[in-house]
């Protein structure tokens, strides 16, 4: 959606750009008209119709290049948004598998660890049976006593020493076998975390794999948007440099007739000019309209509604955001310890992506609202609001969808129909007013 509203707002400064240069040229013609001479020795010279109508040709030609790319630049600014959209909730699956990985790792390094501790277990086990057995057929007895004292270290030494060779003696069969149960047990669980983590190494390639190709769209939609935004500024050139030709031919004709009926007549006075009329462009094809900011009449997806704001907290979490107002847009940066580098293709800039800012400005106030913008819906999603009741502090979602999977940027609430937000790539954070449109998914308040 940050995106979509980027490619709206330049849209129309290039529009107003466009509009001032034709008033600039406009009453630049005026200016001339109205200093040209009272009388003059001889009439200036008129352009021809030709040149004339080459000059119309030429401008016309220039607008429609330069409506032409602008329909091209709006199409591809909207496949820069469609592309960052779908690279965020790929990044958003990534962190989640990788979650995932690390935590069936942890448990797969636990139960080997047990495993190899079962089997350790067995062993000695195993060792003290024998050396039991062997001390018994030289010494012809099985009495842990005497022997057990005279070879001992110390009494925690015989006292061990007589319990396993009594043990040994009475019951070392059961031993032995209770140690097997014990190691297969643990074998098995080391089994079962294996695979789990060999099922979480196939999630997380996939979920990798989906990442890099998500970058690179969004660096080639990036690279487009841009190839064709400078693309518009020349053609843009052209049909200014073709306007300004075409109003001076028309201005000097005007000039012309008017010395000629000046001559022609007896006046003093110069006669009143008319100025030429200066009709202001044609709607561009391609451009969108404003995003709406109407509010939402639709019901917030699943969840319960929020209580009373904690005013303190949602205060310290609104202040942590504004001190990072003028921050780099970084894909996949920041987090609760404020601004980081991103990760490809903003690996060296140094900021916030939306939802980084976010958990930035809650950790501040000691409440954990997750690392993505999906998280940080879903953790909080008995805490909704309605767009007619938000209050500072409260964060604001919008997705591609009705699954909360398809969240793809938030911001924060601020208070007078203003909202502290990390746009979009290229961007800094920034304060922005309230918009909602089809695509706003609703809002939460983490301080309730």
């Amino acid at each position: 959606m940050g995106e979509r509203c980027g490619t709206q707002v330049r849209t129309q400064r290039a529009g107003a750009r466009w509009v001032r240069r034709v008033i600039g040229v406009g009453a630049a013609t005026v200016v001339c008209l109205a200093a040209a001479p009272a009388a003059a020795t001889a009439a200036p010279a008129a352009p021809s119709d030709s040149q004339i109508s080459a000059a119309q040709q030429a401008r016309e030609d220039a607008a429609a290049r330069v409506g032409a790319i602008t329909a091209q630049l709006a199409q591809a600014e909207a496949g820069a948004a469609a592309a960052h959209q779908a690279a965020q909730i790929a990044l958003q699956d990534y962190e989640q598998t990788q979650a995932a990985y690390e935590a069936a790792r942890s448990t797969a390094d636990a139960a080997a660890a047990a495993a190899a501790q079962a089997a350790a277990e067995l062993q000695r086990g195993r060792d003290d049976v024998a050396s039991f057995a062997r001390a018994s057929y030289k010494q012809g007895s099985t009495s842990p006593g005497v022997n057990a004292l005279l070879s001992s270290g110390g009494p925690a030494e015989l006292i061990e020493r007589a319990a396993l060779l009594d043990a040994a003696g009475v019951h070392h069969t059961d031993v032995v076998a209770e140690l097997t149960v014990l190691e297969d047990h643990a074998e098995a669980a080391d089994q079962v975390a294996q695979q789990a983590v060999g099922e979480a190494e196939v999630l997380q390639t996939q979920a990798a794999d989906q990442l890099a190709s998500a970058q690179v769209q969004e660096v080639a939609a990036r690279s487009q948007a841009d190839t064709l935004s400078a693309q518009q500024e020349s053609i843009e050139a052209e049909l200014q440099k073709a306007q300004e030709t075409l109003y001076g031919l028309e201005g000097a004709r005007e000039a012309a007739r008017a010395a000629a009926a000046a001559q022609a007549s007896a006046a003093a006075a110069v006669p009143a000019r008319t100025p030429v009329r200066v009709d202001p462009p044609a709607a561009t094809p391609g451009r969108s309209p404003s995003p709406s900011s109407s509010r939402p009449v639709a019901a917030p997806p699943v969840g319960a509604p929020a209580g009373a704001p904690s005013a303190s907290a949602a205060q310290t979490a609104i202040d942590a955001a504004r001190s990072q107002i003028g921050a780099l847009y970084s894909w996949g940066g920041g987090g609760s310890n404020g601004p980081s580098y991103g990760i490809p293709p903003d690996t060296a800039v140094f900021g916030f992506d939306c939802s980084g800012l976010v958990q930035y400005a809650y950790a501040k106030a000691g409440i954990a609202v997750g690392g993505t913008s999906r998280d940080q819906w879903w953790l909080n999603r008995n805490k909704q609001v309605s767009a007619d009741d938000l209050q500072p502090g409260d964060l604001m979602f919008w997705g591609s969808g009705s699954a909360y999977t398809t969240i793809y940027h938030v911001s924060i609430y601020i208070g007078n129909n203003q909202m502290i937000e990390a746009p979009k790539p290229g961007s800094r954070v920034t304060t922005a007013r309230v918009r909602f449109g089809n695509e706003y998914y609703g809002a939460v308040r983490p301080s309730a």
